[in-house]
C-alpha cells in the first residue's frame, strides 16, 4: 500500500508556501516482547532521514491495524511522523492471548523498542480505549519511557460496567458465549487475571515529568468524561486535559483535525528546549 503524504513545507521568497510529498509506503513488521510473543504490525509515514520523530500506536480492544477505524487513524499520523503499530496479544496476526491490558504493557514496550531501533530519536506513545490504559501503564511502570504520552478514551480504572457498552464487553470477557464470540470478533482471549494489575488511577502520578494529554470526549458511550477528569486529578496537575465535545469513543470517533492537533502536541511537547 502506498500514498502520499506531506513531510515539510518550503516557501519561496514571494510565492506561496508550498508542501513537498513523498511516497508513504506501508510495510509489515513483526518483534518479539520480552516475555517471548511474536507481535506483527506497520510501520509507515517518513524515515528517520527526513524526521526524528515516531509514533507508536496502541489499539483498543477487538480492534487490530488492518481495521478500517485504526488504518484511517494511522495513516493521519503519518502526516506528521513515523508510524509503528503493533497488533497487540491475541489481536490480529500477533500471536499469544489477550489479557485486556495487563501483560500488553511488554506490547507496547516493544513497539517503543523497534522505533528506536529503526533509528528515531523522539519516540512517543499513543493509546486508544484498552490501548490508552496500556500506554498510561507503560509510561508510568517501564523503562526506558517514551518521550511523551496521550491517551485518548481511556478508562480510569477496572470493571466499569456503567455503560452498555461495557456491560456487553463484560458479557465478552466472563461468559462462556461471550469469549467464544470474542474469538469470533478476532479476539483470542487468556484466562482471568490471577491478580489485578495496578489501574491507571493508581499509577499515573509516576508518569511525571514525562509530557502526558489525556483526550475524551465529552459524548464517550464507554468511559464516561469523568474517567478522564479522574485521571488528570491523579496525575497532579502533570497533564493536560482536552474534553472534546460531540465527539464519541476511540480510533472511530477521531477526526483528522482532531489526530493532527495531538500529533502536533507530541512534536510541540518533545522539541528541544520545549518547556515541558
Amino acid at each position: 500500500m502506498t500514498e502520499t503524504i506531506p513531510v515539510h513545507t518550503t516557501k519561496d521568497p514571494g510565492q506561496q508556501a508550498r508542501v513537498t510529498v513523498v511516497p508513504a509506503s506501508v510495510t509489515p513488521v513483526a518483534t518479539t516482547t520480552a516475555d517471548g510473543v511474536v507481535l506483527h504490525g506497520v510501520r509507515s509515514g517518513p524515515s528517520p532521514a527526513v524526521t526524528d520523530l515516531a509514533f507508536v500506536i496502541g489499539h483498543g480492544f477487538t480492534l487490530h491495524t488492518g481495521k478500517p477505524f485504526v488504518a484511517r487513524v494511522l495513516r493521519r499520523f503519518a502526516r506528521h511522523g513515523g508510524v509503528v503499530a503493533l497488533d497487540f496479544r491475541g489481536h490480529g496476526r500477533s500471536g499469544g492471548r489477550s489479557t485486556v491490558g495487563g501483560d500488553e504493557v511488554r506490547d507496547l514496550a516493544a513497539g517503543v523498542s523497534l522505533a528506536h531501533d529503526l533509528g528515531y530519536r523522539r519516540v512517543v506513545t499513543v493509546g486508544f480505549s484498552m490501548g490508552a490504559s496500556i500506554a498510561l501503564r507503560h509510561a508510568a511502570l517501564h523503562e526506558p519511557r517514551p518521550a511523551a504520552v496521550a491517551a485518548v478514551s481511556s478508562p480510569s480504572r477496572w470493571w466499569v460496567r456503567e455503560t452498555p457498552a461495557m456491560r456487553r464487553v463484560h458479557w465478552l470477557l466472563e461468559q462462556p458465549h461471550g469469549r467464544l464470540a470474542a474469538r469470533a470478533l478476532g479476539v483470542r482471549l487468556g484466562p482471568p487475571w490471577r491478580s489485578t494489575p495496578e489501574s491507571p488511577l493508581e499509577v499515573v502520578h509516576r508518569i511525571a515529568p514525562t509530557p502526558l494529554l489525556i483526550v475524551h470526549g465529552e459524548d464517550d458511550h464507554y468511559f464516561g468524561p469523568a474517567h478522564a477528569v479522574a485521571l488528570h486529578r491523579a496525575a497532579g496537575g502533570a497533564a493536560e486535559l482536552w474534553l472534546e465535545p460531540r465527539i464519541r469513543h476511540a480510533e472511530s470517533a477521531m477526526t483528522p483535525a482532531l489526530v493532527d492537533r495531538i500529533a502536533t502536541w507530541l512534536d510541540r511537547s518533545t522539541e528541544e528546549g520545549s518547556p515541558r
